[in-house]
């Protein structure tokens, strides 16, 4: 399962893979206008980082296919093989979905919101379909069961494509999908840390701490006692 970091802000990047198992990271407009500055230096600066094996997802602008494989093209030899060129599920989407899978590229299908979009990609020949769990509870309807839905579709049909499923609020979205076994997710930075914050395993590892120099000293480890 892909655990990726939804987010281009360089420092919150560096501070996730300083600690957490992470496969890469993945970007929209939106996310890049976030970080600001040029687009292009802020995705050279991420692949420079996070080296040529990482994965990188990057999202194409054009509204017609033949414009979206044109730029997925440069997109790739800007930065790399391990480049998932990312195309919005709508027509034109599908018809460059099919045009990049036949030139073997690596295809993220995104702004997905039902199934049958998914479905649709999956066909057309992307790799990973990207439905949008907390935007899709926003409109009245369940994201990760969604998710789940999309991940029994591809694996009944025998569907190469995995589900990568992104756009999340809390941990409990992202841990359900985790358990069911979907092809992979990606979060934002700050909610991945949220993971690890836990004042009842903060309070732990206090009280092993205190009891250890209890019995061999103030700040003593097991280094200390081994000597």
């Amino acid at each position: 399962m892909k655990f990726l970091i939804d987010d281009a802000d360089i420092t919150k990047i560096r501070e996730i893979y300083e600690y957490y198992p992470v496969d890469g990271v993945t970007t929209n407009p939106s996310i890049l206008a976030k970080a600001g500055g040029s687009p292009q230096e802020v995705l050279r600066e991420i692949r420079s980082f996070i080296g040529q094996e990482a994965d990188i997802h990057v999202q194409v602008v054009s509204r017609k296919a033949e414009a979206m494989a044109a730029e997925a093209q440069i997109i790739r030899e800007a930065l790399g093989e391990r480049t998932y060129i990312k195309v919005p599920v709508v027509p034109e989407g599908l018809k460059a979905i099919r045009m990049l899978s036949a030139e073997g590229y690596l295809i993220t299908a995104t702004a997905i919101y039902t199934p049958m979009q998914a479905f649709l990609a999956a066909k057309a020949g992307a790799d990973f379909a990207a439905p949008y769990v907390n935007r899709i509870d926003n409109l009245g309807a369940d994201g990760v069961e969604t998710a789940k839905t999309i991940h029994d579709m591809f694996v009944k049909n025998n569907c190469k494509t995995e589900v990568l499923a992104a756009s999340f609020k809390n941990a409990r979205q992202v841990s359900e999908l985790c358990r069911y076994g979907v092809g992979g997710v990606t979060v934002g930075a700050d909610l991945i840390k949220s993971f690890l914050q836990n004042d009842s395993v903060t309070a732990a590892v206090d009280a092993f701490c205190a009891d250890f120099e209890g019995l061999c000293g103030k700040e003593k480890t097991m280094s200390d006692i081994f000597l």
